[in-house]
């Protein structure tokens, strides 16, 4: 299970992809997961434990509310990185956050086009940072 790994919001994706998918093999004995370079995603894995996955930043703008404020869909131009996390139950992670004073930034929703039964949703932490939050 992917308790907590990284992704990279990135606007050049084949370029990015191509980079990280020579290197995280050769420096870390990752495998590829998931994606190619034609995009929107990719993820590599470490034993089974996801440790980074790409996605287009305009792809994902189109998921997640401009830096928290309600102002328009889209993840911001600062917006370079996230953390993700599966969890139980999306819904319930999601109020909980709320509850601790993360600002959302997309509803619970299902996404059959990321994932056949992939459910998610995105907050931010009191800083502005992403974090998806997503069972499948």
């Amino acid at each position: 299970m992917d308790a907590l790994h990284t992704r990279l919001l990135v606007g050049r994706f084949g370029e990015t992809f191509r980079f990280y998918d020579a290197l995280l093999p050769a420096l870390l004995g990752a495998t590829r997961s998931r994606g190619s370079a034609e995009g929107p995603y990719a993820s590599w894995d470490v034993d089974g434990q996801g440790v980074l996955a790409l996605f287009d930043r305009a792809a994902m703008a189109a998921t997640v509310t401009l830096n928290g404020t309600g102002a328009g869909a889209g993840a911001g131009p600062d917006d370079r990185a996230m953390l993700v996390s599966r969890v139980p139950d999306v819904d319930t992670a999601y109020a909980a956050c709320l509850a601790h004073g993360a600002t959302p930034a997309g509803p619970p929703a299902d996404r059959p086009e990321w994932g056949p039964t992939l459910r998610s949703a995105h907050v931010r932490d009191p800083e502005g940072n992403l974090w998806e939050l997503q069972s499948y």
